[in-house]
Parts: C-alpha cells; sequence; structure tokens
C-alpha cells in the first residue's frame, strides 16, 4: 500500500507539473521577438534626393544625379595630389547652353549660361572655357581644370587607361 500511494504521489507531482506548464503557456504566453529594434532615417532634402545614397538635385537635369557622374575639374593649386584633392564636377544641359557648377563644400549649385557655340559660360565673375579639356575661372584666375573626360579619374597609374 505504501508503495501505491509512493507511486500515485510521483504520477501525480510529475502531471501537475506538465498542466501547470502548460496552462502558463496558455494564459500567459511569452512575448516574442518579431518586430527588430530599428531607427528610420529620412535624410532626402527638399526634392526628394537621398543624401546619403550621395544623390543632389540638378538644376539643369531637373532630376536628382550623383554629381561624380558629371565631368571632374581638380583644383589648380592641388594638381600634383589630384587624388586627395576636393573636385568641382560640370554638368550640361542637352542643348549645351548651360554648364552647372558643383564646387566642393557648396550645398547648392550654380548656373553658368553660354551660347553652345563660343564653349563659353559664365555667370558672375566665374567662367567656364572649355579649351583642351575645361579650366573652370573666378575673376580672371583658373581655380579648376580637367581634361573633360566624365567621370572619376584614376590617378597615380603606370598603366594607359
Amino acid at each position: 500500500m505504501k508503495k501505491t500511494i509512493t507511486l500515485l504521489l510521483l504520477v501525480l507531482a510529475f502531471g501537475s507539473c506538465k498542466l501547470k506548464d502548460a496552462d502558463e503557456v496558455v494564459t500567459n504566453p511569452k512575448p516574442t521577438a518579431t518586430t527588430k529594434d530599428s531607427t528610420v532615417v529620412n535624410d532626402k532634402d527638399e526634392n526628394g534626393c537621398l543624401a546619403s545614397a550621395g544623390y543632389i538635385w540638378s538644376k539643369v537635369n531637373k532630376e536628382c544625379v550623383k554629381v561624380f557622374s558629371g565631368l571632374q575639374l581638380n583644383p589648380m593649386d592641388q594638381q600634383e595630389n589630384a587624388d586627395e584633392a576636393l573636385s568641382a564636377y560640370i554638368l550640361f544641359s542637352e542643348d549645351l547652353k548651360q554648364a552647372e557648377v558643383f564646387l566642393p563644400n557648396e550645398t547648392s549649385s550654380m548656373l553658368l549660361t553660354g551660347s553652345g557655340k563660343t564653349k563659353v559660360w559664365t555667370m558672375g565673375d566665374w567662367q567656364l572655357v572649355a579649351s583642351k579639356g575645361y579650366v573652370l575661372k573666378q575673376g580672371g584666375v583658373d581655380k579648376f581644370t580637367g581634361d573633360g573626360e566624365i567621370g572619376k579619374k584614376i590617378t597615380g597609374s603606370d598603366n594607359e587607361q
């Protein structure tokens, strides 16, 4: 009889623990990690350009562009360190009557206008001249120059491009 009672108590003890666990699962479900903690970043400018992806609004193209896809002009005073210099970039209108200049460390661009035939675009004391590449001048002083090829240049290479 003692063995039967002991056996019955053991069965009840194991059975009651199991029932209690089942009740807890049903009545007090554990929270699941279905959402991740994230921060939404909105770095679009007033025109909808995504600055973190390198886009900026082009007045000439009327769309978001990456300025380094235009003509690269390097500073005249840092020609030997072209890979370390902050460059200016130029985008042209389809009819070549406007040249949009993106200067380093400037938040907006400036529009230079020209006839398209003279290959000279001006605005105030700024002038862009096309002659064996491009030269950007301010007040008659050469500030930036480039070879007229679009996009980033590989400098310091012995291999021909």
